[in-house]
């Protein structure tokens, strides 16, 4: 009986965890803005967290995932290619036009290159989207990051700093593919027993998110000041324009409803803390603020696009 009590009230807890994710993320940032010595010191774990992160993601992911990618495959490869066309192309444009500084542009840039961030299963999910095709989308967005994204850095990043093609790939892995991979191994191995843990595991990633997210406000605590607003700017237009170009890019396809927000939400919110990883590792704090700042804004905006199509519900007629 006092097995069953505890196990409810830590499900409690995990889900006023996930269901206030964002305002976790803004409570944290708000501590490190105002309080940066709070965090400023702890940016040595910015990358094991996500490592964490990813582990977590590969545990959660099943056979049906990636069986998804034979059965709907037209509609793997237009989520997977808008998801590595659109979004570093927006950003080279936005930072090419706003004329930011090197660090910030490759900063921008890194987190278009990223893959879909899991948080998008939950907007799609609330959205009344194709749930199924987002979770499969995040999934090989996610293996194939550690191929695309040093390419897409060398081609949209190079003309402001130099970039490490073979460091950010040897990152990539380390950080994503490898405990993903892990994850995935140990829920094979553990089978049934690995359910146990499944429910805990997004108030976890919630957490270390809003940590990392924390951390990267309080190392830029004072360029938050003078070119926050702008960063913050491209940003917002950033994530718009990847929402809606992965929607009517769907569309055009003549995807069904639920598989065009998928698709929208799946371009348009992106893994920003493994974007503040691999700044912070490769480039250097100020570079992971865009990544901070976007952790932020797409979960407030995926929150309202999914208020907005909840309510309208779905007309799948293609």
């Amino acid at each position: 009986m006092k097995l069953n009590s505890t196990k409810s009230a830590l499900t409690s807890l995990t889900d006023l965890i996930t269901r206030f994710f964002i305002l976790w993320i803004i409570l944290f940032s708000a501590v490190a803005y105002f309080f940066p010595s709070v965090f400023r010191d702890l940016g040595f774990l910015i990358v094991p967290m996500l490592a964490v992160i990813m582990f977590a993601m590969g545990i959660t992911l099943k056979t049906d995932d990636f069986r998804r990618v034979f059965s709907r495959p037209l509609e793997i490869l237009t989520g997977v290619f808008a998801q590595y066309a659109v979004m570093p192309l927006l950003g080279f444009l936005l930072v090419f036009a706003f004329g930011t500084p090197p660090l910030v542009a490759a900063g921008v840039v890194l987190v278009g290159s990223c893959p879909g961030g899991t948080a998008s299963n939950v907007i799609t999910y609330l959205a009344r989207g194709d749930l199924a095709l987002s979770v499969t989308l995040t999934s090989v967005s996610t293996l194939l990051c550690p191929f695309f994204l040093p390419a897409l850095m060398y081609v949209y990043a190079g003309r402001w700093i130099d970039v490490p093609v073979a460091d950010l790939f040897i990152s990539a892995l380390q950080i994503v593919l490898l405990p993903v991979l892990l994850g995935v191994v140990l829920r094979k191995l553990l089978g049934r027993k690995s359910e146990a843990v499944l429910p805990f595991l997004p108030s976890v990633s919630c957490l270390v998110i809003a940590f990392v997210v924390g951390i990267v406000v309080a190392l830029n605590a004072e360029s938050i000041k003078t070119i926050g607003a702008m960063v913050f700017l491209i940003v917002i237009i950033h994530n718009a324009l990847g929402l809606t170009c992965g929607y009517f890019i769907a569309k055009a396809m003549g995807f069904g409803e639920s598989s065009a927000r998928a698709i929208s939400v799946e371009v348009g919110m992106q893994n920003s803390g493994l974007a503040a990883a691999l700044s912070q590792l490769h480039f250097g704090y100020l570079s992971a603020l865009p990544a901070a700042l976007f952790s932020i804004w797409h979960n407030i905006s995926g929150a309202v696009i999914a208020w907005l199509w909840r309510s309208r519900g779905i007309n799948e007629q293609r």
